[in-house]
Parts: C-alpha cells; structure tokens; sequence
C-alpha cells in the first residue's frame, strides 16, 4: 500500500522536478509543515523479520519520527508477526508484508530500510536498496566477502546514501570511554592489541527433513550453495546459520563486527587494515557446522602495531590495548585497566574526542535528516569485518597473507585471492 499523505521524499523529487531543488536544504524543516506533519517522518521498510530483525523493528517503531510502512521476510511467521506488530503500534492494517525483498525495495515511498538478514544475503539487498535512493541500516557484519563489503561501500558512496551499522557497542558510553583513554595516550604507545571472541560449537550431520510451512527455502539459500533443509539446531534456520561457512564466519564474523571494530577505534585504524595476516583455526570436517571453532591468527599492521584475534578460551573476551604505560580492557561487562587511576583520568576538551553517540537506531535516524556519517558508517564496518574475513583466509590456506589495504588486494597469492569472493548461485548476481 502506497502512502497517500504528502511525503518528504516526494516533496524533494518535485522541487527537484521544478528545478528549485537548490533552494531547499536537504531535509524540510518542521517549522515548514508542522513538527509532527508527515513530511517529517522517516518512511521505512524491514526486511528480514526474525530473532535480531524483530529487535530492531521493535527498536525503529518507538521513534516518533518514523513510520514503518512495510516489512518482508521469507517466512510467512515471520511476515505476520512483523506486520502484526506494526500494525498494532498504530492502531489499523495497513502495514504491506512481502515474500521478496525487490518488492519492498521497489515500492517507491520509502526513505529507508533496515536489514537484519544471513551473512551471505547482506551484499544483494545492500547493493540495491542504495540503488533506489535509501539509507540503510543494516546488522553486522556488513559482508559475508570483502568483495561484497567493496560492493556495498561503493553503491553507498556512488548514490549518496547513509548507512548505519548494527555494531552497537560504539554507541555505549564505556566502549567510546576506553578508546578514548587508548587515543589520548593514558597508556603510553600502544604495540599490541587482543581481541577475543566467543567460541563455537559442532553438530552432528543432519538428515533432510521436509520444509517447515511457509518457508520459502530457495529464497532462504539464494546466492548460496543449494542444499536440502535440515534441522540446523535447537534455535533454527533463522538463528543457527551462523555456524555454516556457506553462509557465515561462525562465532569470528558473528563477532568481528564488535570487537575487532572497538579495537579499530581505540587504533584510529578505521580507513585501513593489516598488511600481514597468519594463524590456525580447528574448522569441523564430519558435522553440519563447519565454522572455526577454536581461532587464532596474528595480523601485522603497517606501523608496526601487532594484533592477535582468537577465541575466548585463548584470550579474554573484548578488546584489550597494551602500552609502555600499562594496559585498558574493555567488553560488555565493563572496562578495566592495569591502573585504576587510568579510569579516573580526565580527557581535556583539546584532546581525542571521539563521537558521541548514546542512541545507536537514534544516531542513524539523525543522520538521515542531516545526511552526516553515523558513528559506524560503511567503510568502517567493511575495514572491521575485513580483519575477520582476511583471518578466515589464512587459516583455511594455511599460508600468511600479505595483504595491501590501500588496494584491497592479497598480494603473490592467486589461491587465496580467490577466496575474497564467492560465487552465487544462479540466478542471483551482485
């Protein structure tokens, strides 16, 4: 269903039209038409509408400046609590509910949409939802491949959208507190970094079983690997994907996204990458899940910083600088240092001061209305999830990677080159 009030998107297009698009700023001021008027909301879609997607609905429905007009999942559960959802938040049924993402992204009426989707279905939503002229916000890791990463950074850039990153933990007052402490040198030079994510899991090989109903499972697969539907773990097809390499990284991707991300940002490492990478992983050959269980691998960066990243068993869960003057940790359950009275330090306001951002969905919705970068924009998420991707390649080779970030390319190895991409399943294309 189309909106028949009077939209910001479709204001912009007719003064554009007119040829008086100069005249207006990039977002209509609410003195214009009122601050609640329609033109002031942010018209979005959701696409993928189950476990984390119903968390950021959810999140994006209690902003008074959007309406969500329009949800799409390729289960039919998922499709009818979303819309359910919606339309129980304002109060009729007029939420439109799609099998296909292309219909959704087509509509015409959107400003936006959200994506919470399966690593390997991240790059072709991406791709053309920038296309159409929407800001995007979608989960990490921003790609299943750095080619698809490059794909989707360059549509973002090429069509002028704004993309938010579901990496959070950037909008969380002692994430930012412990890379500004590392920016501002409260630990003297920093030469070495951990970063440690959870560990995996096995599971046993699974027989095919029938489709659960209204799954569109060849939708599902799209560009990956054709494969019958099995019983993927007590949490699903929509949850336990995660552990299967045609369609993610395992816990490593799941993760890279969050903390190798915060120790990008404590670095000021966010525009670039290692040029070397080397480490082993214990990767399940005789089971369903075949994402690296136990992870370690080393990546050198040009300045000489030293990063290690491996599972939590190995080393401790979050991201952890080490100085000549001491060391700061931080993860979800708080930060801590080799010095208490490093935490107590003050940062000047002529020092390091990072964005502040204490409302992630709010960041991104603010960021539409003043076209600026969200705290996490998309080469940010593409430099993060890359450290990850280029640690998966040289465990599954078995060969240090010498790696050039300016040119995104793995240099004198052609075999491992090929794994920067993936083929899709025909007859999806990127």
């Amino acid at each position: 269903m189309l909106r028949t009030t009077f939209s910001r998107r479709s204001f912009l297009k007719q003064a554009a039209a007119a040829g008086g698009l100069a005249a207006f700023p990039a977002v209509v001021p609410s003195t214009v038409f009122g601050q609640n008027a329609p033109s002031n909301r942010i018209v979005m879609g959701a696409i993928g509408t189950g476990s984390m997607g119903m968390g950021d609905l959810n999140g994006f429905l209690s902003k008074d400046e959007v309406r969500v007009v329009a949800v799409c999942d390729v289960d039919r559960r998922h499709r009818q609590n979303a819309k359910t959802t919606v339309d129980r938040k304002y109060g009729n049924s007029d939420c439109a509910d799609y099998l296909d993402f292309r219909e959704l992204i087509g509509r015409g009426d959107l400003d936006a949409v959200m994506t919470a989707l399966p690593d390997h279905w991240h790059a072709i939503p991406s791709v053309m939802a920038a296309k159409a002229g929407l800001d995007i916000h979608g989960q990490k890791p921003l790609a299943r491949s750095i080619r698809e990463g490059r794909a989707i950074c360059d549509a973002v850039h090429r069509y002028g959208r704004v993309w938010q990153t579901g990496s959070w933990q950037r909008s969380v007052a002692h994430f930012r507190r412990a890379c500004e402490l590392v920016r501002n040198g409260r630990i003297g030079k920093v030469a070495y970094v951990e970063v440690g994510l959870p560990t995996g899991g096995t599971r046993a090989p699974q027989p095919a079983v029938p489709v659960p109903d209204g799954l569109d499972w060849d939708f599902w697969l799209g560009p990956a690997p054709w494969r019958p539907f099995c019983n993927f773990g007590g949490n699903g097809c929509h949850w336990d994907w995660r552990w299967i390499m045609d369609y993610s990284g395992g816990q490593l991707t799941d993760w890279a996204g969050h903390n190798i991300d915060i120790a990008h940002w404590g670095m000021d490492l966010d525009g670039t990458g290692p040029v070397e990478i080397e480490g082993k992983g214990d990767f399940p050959t005789n089971g369903l899940y075949d994402a690296p269980t136990a992870y370690r691998f080393r990546c050198k960066y040009a300045n000489g910083l030293e990063m290690v990243v491996a599972n939590n068993q190995q080393v401790q869960q979050g991201a952890k600088w080490f100085g000549d003057k001491g060391w700061i940790h931080v993860h979800r359950g708080g930060l801590s240092a080799s010095d208490e009275k490093i935490l107590k330090e003050v940062i000047g306001p002529d020092e390091i001061q990072l964005y502040n951002s204490r409302d992630h969905l709010q960041n991104f919705l603010d960021c539409v209305k003043s076209r600026k970068l969200t705290i996490t924009p998309v080469e940010t998420a593409h430099r993060s999830i890359s450290v990850g991707l280029l640690g998966e390649i040289a465990m599954l080779t078995g060969r240090r990677i010498r790696w050039n970030p300016e040119k995104e390319e793995i240099v004198g190895d052609p075999a491992a080159s090929a794994l920067l991409g993936r083929a899709y399943r025909q007859p999806w294309t990127l």
